[in-house]
């Protein structure tokens, strides 16, 4: 239970309510070189302690219900974008541009699954809308890979050169992310927030019920915060601008239990503060300072909105060299060491999940859960922060490796439903989240990118 102690009081919870969390260990569910299974466990330990708290403050129980976690459970949330059937279709991870490319001096991942970031990708490289995969790779191959890297960065596209752990260390962001802690928490105004009802008898122990939640981010962390509280009874709107669709099955799989609007807040900026003045939460997931030209920084939307509880995630986090920069996953994966950590024979490698995606997902998840939680004594808006960069050192230098121990597991079918919906009949991973008297699975199937009124129910 160390791990899930650390992240639990790293968001300010009782230390003596960890003792409430059972584990189903087994081996083989996450496998790694690093403590995959050991942070996906304490991540989503952390967050369904959190559920099951604030499930005890609003219902009035003398006792935090019990919280139990299965490896089977987790490893298989864990894999939910990869494992998600519509209509038997598998869907599509990686576009054929996101992949890793052998460089003149190292190697070089980048990511353009969206086409704006394709198309920068390509223009930095000097090649043509819908050049192959061979000719991007003789570009690759031409060229240092951190001059790759910044020229892609620079033309607004998404390359990051391979690092080992060391020269990670020595990068200043590293320094940065090391100096912070795993989630960034502060209280911004002192008004008192709406007083969330007890939970009557028809909520069970939904203890999200009643809250609404303006979602603002992509893929994948953020999606997989809101969904986790969409299934605890959350109302959550995401929202996206027009112009940015989404991937398809990556919408599909992150959606559960949510509603989905566009709203382009340049030139509909009223309906978003009619939104924001009914909301408890706003969660964002776009790199530090792109909504802020939206007055959607935590102090500007705190200042319209007193009382409310807004969290952000991003790749790298808000400050350093690299705070401003675009991020995902993968990237942070090169970055950071992991990678070259888990590579072999002289190529990268990468963990057997999106782990720091998900994993930081469910952080951010409980770091709302314990917001409103503390607001239910006090009151006050509260900002969290959590980045994928802080989670993956968490994973290289905080999470000391333990053997493993449990019974095989033996594949994902025991944590796998099936469900219709408008998009087709889905296959898709249960919620990891067990708590005593807690929801089993999402009250909503996923709706299409977009289909829903920019407004609350």
């Amino acid at each position: 239970m160390t791990d899930i102690a650390f992240a639990w009081t790293a968001l300010g919870g009782d230390p003596a309510l960890v003792s409430r969390v059972t584990t189903v260990e087994r081996t083989g569910a996450l496998t790694a070189r690093l403590p995959v299974q050991q942070l996906a466990r304490a991540c989503v330990g952390t967050c369904a302690l959190a559920a099951a708290e604030l499930a005890a403050r609003r219902a009035g129980l003398a006792e935090v219900p019990a919280v139990r976690l299965d490896d089977g459970a987790v490893a298989t949330a864990f894999h939910s974008e990869r494992l998600l059937r519509v209509s038997g279709r598998a869907p599509t991870v990686f576009a054929p541009l996101s992949r890793f490319w052998p460089a003149a001096d190292g190697w070089v991942r980048t990511h353009a699954n969206y086409p704006h970031h394709r198309a920068r990708l390509l223009g930095a490289l000097g090649l043509p809308e819908g050049a192959s995969v061979g000719a991007a790779a003789e570009r690759f191959a031409e060229r240092p890979a951190l001059e790759i890297e910044e020229a892609v960065y620079g033309a607004g596209g998404l390359a990051v050169a391979l690092r080992t752990p060391e020269e990670w260390q020595a990068h200043g962001q590293a320094a940065e992310v090391a100096a912070r802690p795993l989630a960034e928490r502060a209280r911004l105004d002192s008004t008192r927030a709406r007083v969330l009802p007890p939970l009557g008898p028809a909520d069970a122990l939904l203890p999200a019920s009643g809250v609404r939640v303006l979602d603002l981010t992509r893929v994948l962390a953020g999606p997989v915060a809101t969904r986790t509280l969409a299934l605890l009874g959350a109302d959550v709107l995401r929202v996206d601008a027009p112009h940015l669709l989404e991937l398809p099955d990556l919408h599909a799989d992150t959606g559960f239990g949510k509603r989905s609007a566009v709203l382009d807040l340049a030139a509909c900026g009223t309906a978003f503060e009619e939104l924001l003045a009914s909301a408890d939460v706003v969660i964002t997931g776009y790199r530090p300072g792109a909504l802020d030209r939206f007055g959607l920084s935590p102090q500007a939307l705190i200042a319209r909105r007193p009382g409310l509880v807004v969290a952000q995630v991003s790749a790298w986090g808000g400050y350093g060299p690299w705070g401003g920069r675009r991020g995902f996953d993968s990237l942070v994966q090169v970055a950071t060491g992991i990678a070259a950590t888990e590579g072999s024979d002289g190529r990268p490698g990468a963990l057997p999940a999106q782990a720091l995606d998900h994993g930081t997902g469910y952080l951010l998840a409980a770091a709302v859960l314990r917001a409103l939680t503390e607001q239910s004594y006090d009151g006050h808006g509260r900002c969290v922060e959590l980045a994928l960069a802080r989670t993956a050192h968490w994973l290289m230098d905080g999470i000391r490796p333990a053997p493993a121990t449990g019974a095989q597991h033996m594949g994902p079918e025991a944590w796998l439903a099936e469900t219709d919906s408008t998009l087709g009949r889905l296959r898709h991973a249960l919620p990891p989240l067990s708590f005593a008297g807690g929801p089993a699975n999402w009250a909503r199937p996923p709706v299409p990118w977009g289909s829903d009124p920019a407004s609350w129910w």
